[in-house]
């Protein structure tokens, strides 16, 4: 959701608004560190200079990726919004989930753009109950109500926001420092509501959710590790081993195409992973400041 994408910014900008203030007052009062400082700064504009081309091309290639799950996120969209408007509940309810993990994949990207997250994911409470709409509405019907009667009209206004998600997406502007952080963020969405069961609190399938922002997130490192590799290939190793793990307690809890429901995994289960999950979030908050973006 917006306001967590935000509270995370807010943190990140006032981390690095503490290093500057320290990196200032070590150089004031050490005349020895001039040198290093020197060096550090020719080194940040030789990773500025470096490229518009090599960071356009990864910048590129996510655009890529990004307008990829777009398209199939609007196919899924529509065919969950047809199963709404037929009243085939159990078609629907097949769909919801899978649907859901080609923008849980992006988030960061919808987050940017204005109001998209609020109006295709906000949950019960996250807005005002006049303005509620989307996703979770819908998932709320079936689940709970068990029944679409009546939700035509946020049916077909989910559809809308999502074809209009998918042509905004087209000249978002995207730089790399919106990757590192898009990629933490994801995983401080998996931490905030999909590890504790609060995302998907009818469907109790948080853990689809939990698995795309995570592969959103190795999408993003996947693509920086080269550069990444150059600067540290210790930390780009370390995030290496991290993601492995994590995928794998993940696939332990798969459920032929899909994931089990969140209310079967016992306490230990969520423990687990929830250790996985901390034991990425470090190395990988490191990796923008490494890359110097």
């Amino acid at each position: 959701m917006k306001a967590r994408f935000m509270a995370t910014t807010s943190a990140a900008v006032l981390a690095i608004s503490l290093l500057a203030s320290g990196c200032g007052s070590a150089g004031d009062t050490k005349k020895d560190n001039k040198p290093a400082q020197a060096a550090t700064n020719a080194n940040a504009v030789q990773i500025n200079n470096e490229t518009a081309d090599d960071y356009k091309a990864i910048i590129d290639e996510y655009r890529k990726y990004v307008i990829a799950e777009c398209d199939l996120f609007v196919t899924e969209t529509e065919a969950f919004v047809q199963a709404i408007k037929a009243g085939e509940i159990d078609k629907a309810k097949a769909i919801y989930a899978p649907a859901r993990m080609h923008y849980e994949r992006i988030e960061p990207i919808a987050e940017a753009l204005g109001d998209f997250d609020p109006n295709i994911d906000a949950r019960e409470n996250d807005v005002e109950a006049a303005e509620w709409r989307g996703y979770h509405k819908l998932e709320k019907a079936l689940w709970e109500q068990g029944s679409t009667e009546g939700m035509e009209e946020t049916a077909d206004r989910l559809l809308e926001d999502v074809k209009l998600l998918r042509a905004k997406v087209e000249t978002v502007d995207i730089e790399v420092s919106m990757l590192a952080t898009g990629a933490v963020e994801l995983l401080n969405e998996v931490s905030a509501t999909k590890v504790t069961g609060e995302e998907e609190r009818y469907s109790r399938t948080d853990l689809y959710d939990f698995v795309a922002n995570v592969e959103g997130a190795e999408k993003i490192y996947e693509l920086l590790k080269s550069k990444l590799k150059d600067q540290d290939a210790e930390l780009t190793g370390e995030i290496e081993q991290r993601f492995k793990e994590i995928n794998e307690a993940l696939a332990s809890h798969k459920s032929g195409e899909g994931y089990v429901s969140y209310d079967d995994l016992k306490g230990e289960d969520t423990r687990k992973l929830s250790q996985a999950l901390d034991a990425l979030a470090e190395p990988l908050s490191r990796m923008g400041a490494v890359l110097g973006v």
